[in-house]
């Protein structure tokens, strides 16, 4: 969890920047880029402690096997769905709020059954190992994103 830990510490150094934006990198502000990244973080980890495990089932997948041979999320080629995309309107109070439940959440992590799941739209089920690299990975594309917009702006 000290990885996603210090994700989130990243998170938090740049919501003084939320409005900052740079439309050669992304359409999306900064703010939008933290936002979704805290949406993700905190929709999933509500689905793994809902989830039963005895109902996972591993299942090769095409997509995620090449994802996690690239360690990398090509840039432009998914649409958030709608559940995890920011409102018009983000405030540093929301960020700040999203991200205390973020930081929660990832302590229950600890505490969840290795066999808590839950069902990615490209990737299908994701057991809670995955699920973890999926989160690290997804919050580092959404800051790869924020760098570009902060150095390129």
């Amino acid at each position: 969890m000290n990885q996603l830990q210090q994700l989130l510490d990243q998170i938090e150094s740049h919501i003084p920047q939320h409005e900052k934006m740079n439309p050669e990198v992304s359409q999306s502000s900064i703010g939008w880029q933290l936002d979704h990244s805290l949406l993700v973080i905190n929709g999933i980890i509500a689905q793994l402690s809902q989830s039963n495990p005895n109902h996972f089932r591993w299942r090769f997948n095409l997509n995620r096997t090449y994802i996690q041979c690239r360690n990398s999320i090509p840039r432009g080629k998914a649409k958030a769905p709608k559940q995890v995309r920011p409102a018009e309107t983000i405030t540093i109070e929301d960020l700040q709020n999203k991200l205390a439940l973020a930081q929660n959440n990832i302590i229950l992590l600890e505490s969840l059954p290795k066999n808590s799941y839950f069902t990615h739209p490209y990737f299908g089920d994701l057991n809670l190992k995955a699920t973890i690299w999926f989160l690290k990975l997804h919050t580092k594309h959404h800051l790869k994103i924020v760098n570009d917009i902060i150095n390129k702006g």
